[in-house]
């Protein structure tokens, strides 16, 4: 029998529950795993179950599997890799860089000798080549789980005991998980303004943002948080006249506040509009466009701004709903968030959770440092993540991150502190590919030189990130970067000089 009817069989049977009883849904369940990924045994306990199939889901499966556990990974999207791989981190990373190549060819390519008589924008292929990305890598992650023996269960699942799952599978059946220990992982979804109904055509998510059939004459961005400035940057390189519309005093509030102002200025010589401390109050559909109604934050008059799209980014929301988390006890927060303690187990034996679903950064990288700590600790091995040192990056032009501390937080915290900086106005090989936008801003202990913080704005800074990454999270100095020997001539030199600058004085400026 072809492997599509057996599924279909199996899941009639399940559906309709003819077989004889449900320990014999659950046999037959089990006969046909052989031929469907998306099912697995009831009948037998798996030592880790994770729910969610995203970075911390997916990297908390294999781990635990490369460590000789039984694991089985539930996954609602049906295909794996999260929001991040599927409607976040990758395809937004993929279009702009797309639409940075479409405006480096139709503003600096004439600088460097190379001369168009003409460029266009080929949407349709554009975004060809952002779903293949797409679906090559999610395919690459199915091929980790068959590689490491990943047991991948393709449904939504809900806790009924804390030691069991209740999948209903997307073939339209249901079968039970079982196991040891359950890793919730479910990760986070858009959050919502009230009085906003998103319809994924003009009033867009970050998943509708990355799947328009037209470029917008003029797009309205709802928040200005990273994800905001990244898609509002690909659009308005592709030709749309972008306004930001952000209810608080500074864009990215989290950033060091000197890079921010850098940053904020580069955005507006890319044509980028702010209304910084600004609420949106009435939004309406209702003709061929959509009219927005703000006023400012502190209140005042009202005035309406139109657009043929607007993005809502104003943050996300922990995704722990209907996971049947009040039937088992699990306890949560009074935003949803799921509380664990530092081995990441929530208050109910068995059962753990990591990601954006409990508090810390909500970012896929951490996610995934969250999913392997987790698995060693059930393995009784040691796992840690500091999220003091996770490094946070706008993938805009130029690219803006960081990692530790701002200076504002360092103010705060009473800590006696020193600064180094250095521009790529300075470096050589920023200035050779004309592209020396940036700075790189080190804060270090006054009496120690322990590095507290390091930022970069810079169009490759969250490649630079990491070097400052390694030396935070061993303790090490301004002056120990200062001494490493960095190649001639890269951008990542422009560290060391601002390390120099942080403990004595920088060489090239």
């Amino acid at each position: 029998m072809a492997l599509a009817s057996l599924a279909r069989r199996r899941a009639y049977l399940l559906s309709r529950n003819l077989s004889n009883s449900p320990a014999d849904a659950l046999k037959y369940s089990f006969s046909l795993s052989n031929f469907s990924r998306g099912f697995a045994s009831g009948s037998e306990e798996n030592d880790v179950v994770v729910i969610g199939g995203g970075p911390g889901g997916y990297v908390a499966a294999i781990k635990a599997a490369q460590l000789g556990l039984k694991t089985t990974c539930i996954e609602k999207r049906g295909t794996l890799g999260g929001t991040c791989l599927n409607v976040g981190c990758i395809p937004s990373k993929a279009l702009l860089h797309s639409s940075h190549m479409y405006h480096e060819a139709t503003h600096s390519f004439a600088n460097h000798g190379v001369k168009l008589s003409s460029v266009e924008v080929d949407l349709p292929a554009m975004m060809a080549q952002k779903d293949k990305a797409v679906s090559n890598l999610t395919r690459g992650i199915e091929g980790l789980f068959k590689k490491n023996k990943v047991t991948y269960v393709k449904g939504y699942g809900k806790l009924i005991s804390p030691s069991e799952v209740s999948v209903d599978t997307l073939e339209g059946g249901n079968t039970v998980v079982k196991g040891k220990n359950i890793i919730i992982a479910t990760g986070s979804d858009v959050k919502s303004l009230p009085g906003i109904t998103i319809d994924e055509k003009r009033i867009v998510s970050s998943t509708g943002a990355l799947a328009l059939s037209e470029i917008p004459k003029k797009l309205i961005v709802i928040g200005a948080g990273y994800i905001g400035l990244e898609m509002g940057s690909v659009w308005g390189r592709l030709g749309s006249e972008v306004t930001v519309v952000e209810f608080a005093p500074d864009i990215v509030p989290t950033m060091d506040a000197e890079i921010r102002k850098q940053f904020q200025r580069s955005l507006e010589k890319q044509k980028m509009k702010f209304m910084l401390k600004t609420k949106v109050v009435g939004v309406d559909a209702s003709g061929n466009g959509v009219k927005l109604t703000v006023e400012p934050a502190a209140g005042g008059d009202q005035t309406t701004l139109e657009a043929d799209v607007v993005l809502v980014s104003a943050g996300r929301s922990p995704f722990t709903s209907g996971l049947g988390l009040d039937k088992i006890g699990v306890e949560t927060d009074k935003v949803g968030r799921i509380l664990v303690n530092d081995r990441f187990a929530t208050n109910v034996a068995g059962v753990y959770a990591i990601g954006d679903v409990i508090p810390g950064p909500m970012l896929a990288h951490k996610a995934e440092e969250d999913g392997v700590a987790c698995v060693e600790f059930i393995a009784g091995k040691h796992g840690h993540v500091d999220y003091d040192k996770v490094p946070g990056v706008v993938y805009t032009h130029p690219e803006v991150a960081s990692v530790g501390k701002t200076e504002e937080q360092a103010k705060a915290l009473g800590l006696n502190y020193r600064v180094g900086k250095f521009p790529f106005l300075a470096n050589s090989r920023a200035k050779a590919i004309d592209n020396a936008e940036g700075i790189v801003k080190i804060l270090a202990d006054k009496e120690t030189d322990k590095i507290l913080g390091v930022h970069i704005m810079a169009p490759n800074a969250g490649e630079l990130i990491h070097e400052a990454v390694l030396a935070i999270n061993y303790d090490a100095s301004s002056e120990d970067i200062a001494r490493v020997c960095h190649a001639h001539p890269t951008m990542s030199e422009a560290l060391k000089e601002a390390a120099m600058a942080t403990y004595d004085k920088a060489i090239h400026i």
